[in-house]
């Protein structure tokens, strides 16, 4: 049976292997695998293939509409009348709302993921017995492990 595990990397991985070999899993029915961070920035502007859920526009459109009716509204006392400066002030609040959105997505949110420090998680694999699958789980859960799945070979 295999029982395959990830991990954030952490002194935790270390304890459940030496805990691991502590019960009788040898070294060779051990393998760790360690994932790479991302070495390039994400895109800002989604293509028609390829979408990451962020929406730039929202706040733009949510602004215009705002600045809309309050460039009508004053656009009555004014020269041009209340369709022009309701047009005006749609087009100012929708290059504000973008502005504010590309500032966020590029400046705070790019330092809030360093400050974090997204690590690459590493993943476990540990072949074993059936009769050992319950106790190397129990190891792997109590040492943080993010999610566990057990693979049962054909036949068995």
């Amino acid at each position: 049976m295999q029982i395959f595990s990830t991990f954030e990397y952490s002194s935790y991985v270390e304890l459940a292997i030496s805990e691991l070999e502590e019960i009788g899993i040898g070294k060779e029915d051990i393998f760790i695998v360690p994932l790479n961070n991302r070495t390039e920035n994400r895109r800002v502007f989604d293509s028609l293939h390829r979408a990451d859920g962020v929406s730039l526009i929202d706040l733009g459109m949510a602004l215009a509409t705002a600045f809309s009716v309050i460039g009508a509204s004053i656009g009555f006392k004014l020269s041009w009348g209340p369709i022009y400066w309701g047009i005006i002030s749609a087009f100012i609040g929708f290059i504000l709302g973008l502005g504010i959105k590309l500032f966020m997505f590029k400046v705070i949110r790019k330092k809030q993921r360093l400050l974090r420090g997204k690590h690459s998680e590493v993943i476990l694999i540990v072949d074993c017995h059936t009769v050992d699958a319950e106790g190397v789980e129990h190891i792997l859960w109590t040492n943080l492990a993010l999610g566990i799945s057990k693979v049962r070979p054909h036949g068995l």
